[in-house]
């Protein structure tokens, strides 16, 4: 069987603040965790603040993301970030539940507007902060989970991720064996690419359990298995060409940032995607449509 190295080349070049507990030194590379451990989120409740029915944690923003508990026990809360770079990335909380939010843009000035739901699709707003974020590291918001790469020390993928292969494995072939493992596992789901309703966010439990999924379960499912093991991803949602697309940007340590999905079969470089990998018998057809990646438009990065 060919091996296949799915790598991905991201135009920014990130800089990293400084290093975070356990992690390398070097503040140009991602933290190095020993033994590998799932980094998991955490509320302390050291800087709150409660608006209505909406609680916000704040304890841990320079680690990358912060919570946000709707207590509700039946309105929707929606909170609107806007990062330094001018994305507004939209979240919904539904009544009693939480969600983990990340800082995608990096260190920067944050806008954050939250509104609380008066029925319907109607929200009134309850609170607006402008926040100066810094984090200890800009690659850890692409290791630690949140609301729509949802994963845990617990998650079936995340403890099959860590047991494919050994610790000091090299992230190369890391990766080659994590996404060779989706594209050989799952199957694309075109009954429900026609049937998925707007908010839909993954599972990746439930897309390794059933072995199917969307562009956005695939995504999803590498970039929380990739996480898992101490590899920077990027989950990006775009479109592809004038279709609706998620795919992932992986970070390589002393190579960088690739984007596109690139695939690498031991002699030659040519660019590749997971959900399409998967899916299409007809590699050549696939391999026309992405060509140099400009198809590619990112909206939001997770």
């Amino acid at each position: 069987m060919r091996k296949r190295v799915l790598l991905l080349f991201l135009v920014l070049c990130l800089l990293t603040a400084c290093s975070c507990g356990g992690g390398s030194s070097d503040s140009n590379e991602p933290p190095v965790f020993s033994p590998l451990r799932v980094l998991e989120p955490k509320a302390q409740g050291l800087r709150t603040v409660e608006e209505g029915s909406l609680l916000l944690d704040f304890s841990n923003e320079n680690q990358g993301y912060f919570f946000a508990f709707n207590q509700s026990p039946l309105r929707q809360m929606s909170l609107q970030l806007t990062a330094p770079d001018g994305i507004v990335y939209k979240y919904f909380i539904d009544p009693e539940k939480e969600a983990v939010i990340p800082f995608s843009g990096g260190s920067g000035d944050y806008i954050l507007i939250c509104y609380q739901q008066i029925q319907g699709d109607q929200f009134a707003a309850i609170y607006t902060n402008t926040m100066k974020i810094k984090l200890d590291n800009e690659f850890l918001p692409f290791l630690y989970p949140n609301q729509f790469v949802n994963f845990n020390a617990g998650s079936e993928a995340c403890e099959l991720a860590l047991s494919m292969m050994p610790e000091d494995t090299e992230d190369t072939l890391a990766l080659e064996k994590i996404y060779n493992y989706v594209t050989e596992n799952i199957t694309y789901d075109m009954e429900k690419a026609h049937s998925v309703e707007a908010g839909y966010l993954p599972d990746i439990d439930e897309t390794l359990a059933t072995g199917t999924g969307i562009c956005f379960d695939y995504a999803a499912l590498i970039t929380a298995m990739l996480r898992s093991r101490d590899i920077p991803c990027r989950l990006q949602i775009g479109f592809a060409g004038d279709i609706k697309h998620a795919w992932v940007d992986v970070y390589i340590r002393s190579k960088g940032w690739v984007n596109n999905a690139i695939e690498f079969d031991g002699e030659s470089w040519t660019r590749m995607d997971p959900t399409f990998d998967s899916s299409l018998e007809d590699k050549e057809v696939a391999r026309d449509f992405i060509g140099d990646g400009t198809n590619y438009n990112v909206q939001f990065t997770r």
